[in-house]
């Protein structure tokens, strides 16, 4: 039975590394009653490692820092113009398991991109969105005594460049696609608006919920 409050939290533009400790030591310090958390960030730019990434697959970062993590998957890329949205939940309390909590991200954004006119899909194989075959929305994960963070960086209206520099997800000659490509005047603010509605959703959350800005330990 759903028994938990939801806080959606506007981070703006922030460092990488800043926000990932601040995840971590939230997922630490949380307890059975502590709502769950979505926290929305543009991130300067920043390449991103996982724990089992491979170092064949950073191809040319040039002046782009390389932070290791320990979420799942590979390498990506961050920068501004990306929504990422972190999901600080309590899986237990949703009572899902982790490929059903991917499912309804992935479903979430879906629904979202066709919102836009967007036709997408996932891929059993890789998780993620795709539209046409390429990639427009990245998944990853991090579970932690049933809690999960990190989540999902959908591409809005970015510098796609960065992307060369990689083996996108460990995957070579991946493509990647971003809304702007389909509506040129996409904005991150009302594609965040819409993501968070198909959220809540599709976990299961009421449908009212708190707002913040900032991070929890800048308050």
């Amino acid at each position: 039975m759903m028994n938990s409050s939801l806080l959606i939290r506007k981070l703006g533009r922030c460092d990488y590394q800043l926000v990932f400790a601040a995840m971590q030591q939230f997922t630490a310090m949380r307890t059975d009653t502590t709502p769950d958390e979505l926290w929305l960030v543009e991130h300067d730019p920043v390449f991103t490692q996982g724990h089992a990434g491979k170092a064949e697959h950073l191809l040319c970062p040039g002046g782009i820092p390389v932070v290791q993590t320990n979420r799942g998957g590979q390498i990506t890329y961050h920068g501004p113009g990306q929504l990422v949205i972190y999901l600080l939940v309590d899986l237990r309390r949703l009572n899902k398991g982790i490929r059903d909590f991917v499912t309804a991200i992935e479903r979430s954004v879906i629904q979202l991109l066709a919102d836009y006119q967007i036709i997408a899909e996932s891929q059993a194989t890789a998780p993620g969105v795709y539209a046409g075959g390429a990639k427009i929305c990245s998944i990853g994960l991090k579970v932690s005594r049933g809690c999960t963070y990190h989540g999902l960086a959908l591409n809005v209206r970015m510098d796609l460049s960065p992307f060369s520099r990689i083996n996108p997800c460990g995957f070579k000659n991946l493509q990647m696609k971003q809304i702007s490509d389909f509506v040129p005047d996409a904005s991150i603010d009302q594609t965040a608006n819409l993501l968070v509605n198909y959220l809540k959703a599709n976990l299961g959350y009421p449908a009212a919920v708190e707002l913040q800005v900032g991070l929890p330990s800048c308050q």
